[in-house]
């Protein structure tokens, strides 16, 4: 399977485990075009990420050229839902930083994964009473269209 094949049926990483990976464990290098295509991070993005240490450390290749692994492509996946959560940018490095200190951040991940949430439920609830108030306009004007023409006042 290619690439593009791959990433064309890539599922989805948090929810259901990590994805099918384009190359095994141990022949797992990729070069930065190859991430950006794989995941839809532009290469700017990619090195934007590894300098403001959202990313760990990008291995290199004998030539200086990023050497990217499968486990990298499963952090940027998560990368990419706390993204979509809102978190921002500065919780999502501060999040990475408590992951390379180690298990004994576990309670402080936890917080901040769970400040999180409430805020994505807070902003699902605001959707579905926006939502409501879009149903209910579109079902009057479809009603108004159906609704006979009034006599004129002629």
């Amino acid at each position: 399977m290619t690439l593009m094949e791959t990433t064309s049926t890539r599922t989805d990483a948090c929810a259901s485990g990590p994805a099918a990976h384009p190359r095994p464990e141990g022949q797992d290098q990729y070069t930065i075009s190859e991430v950006a295509a794989f995941t839809g991070l532009t290469a700017h993005t990619l090195r934007w990420y590894e300098r403001i240490g959202l990313m760990p450390h990008v291995d290199r290749s004998h030539t200086g050229q990023r050497r990217f692994t499968n486990r990298d492509l499963d952090w940027l996946a998560f990368v990419t839902k706390l993204r979509l959560t809102g978190m921002p940018v500065a919780h999502m490095v501060r999040y990475a930083e408590l992951v390379r200190e180690g298990d004994h951040t576990f309670e402080e991940r936890q917080e901040l994964l769970e400040a999180t949430r409430r805020d994505v439920k807070t902003r699902i609830a605001e959707l579905q009473d926006t939502l409501a108030v879009l149903d209910y306009k579109i079902d009057f004007y479809a009603g108004a269209r159906r609704a006979p023409e009034r006599p004129s006042a002629s």
